[in-house]
């Protein structure tokens, strides 16, 4: 059983930035992808970045150049570096993992607020 435990959101100003942590228990090298999603009020939760096991990451388009994501294999944790802040990046972001049974898993989520 794989479980993931995110850290690092809060509240931000517009043009900051903040680095969010996502421990994974279990075989890290059971886990196929690994990433993270976002869920704004109101709003269906959505792709940020997932990196398969050869750390090729697939993004949301709009995000990319802002955002950066990168797994460290000999701490088990996933990691999302987000610069230039914006209100619209205000959401509550899940990391995820799905193994290779295709079995997917979620983190509790963590609020991040961009807001003056």
């Amino acid at each position: 059983q794989v479980q993931l435990v995110e850290f690092g959101g809060g509240l931000v100003q517009p043009g900051g930035s903040l680095k969010l942590s996502c421990s994974v228990s279990g075989r890290f090298s059971a886990i196929r992808t690994s990433g993270w999603y976002r869920q704004a009020p109101g709003k269906q939760r959505e792709l940020v970045a997932t990196m398969d096991s050869e750390s090729r990451p697939n993004w949301e388009d709009s995000l990319r150049g802002r955002f950066t994501i990168w797994r460290d294999h000999n701490k088990n944790m996933v990691y999302l570096q987000m610069n230039r802040l914006e209100p619209e990046d205000t959401a509550v972001y899940y990391c995820y993992a799905q193994d290779w049974g295709m079995r997917e898993f979620w983190g509790q989520g963590t609020q991040v607020t961009v807001s003056s």
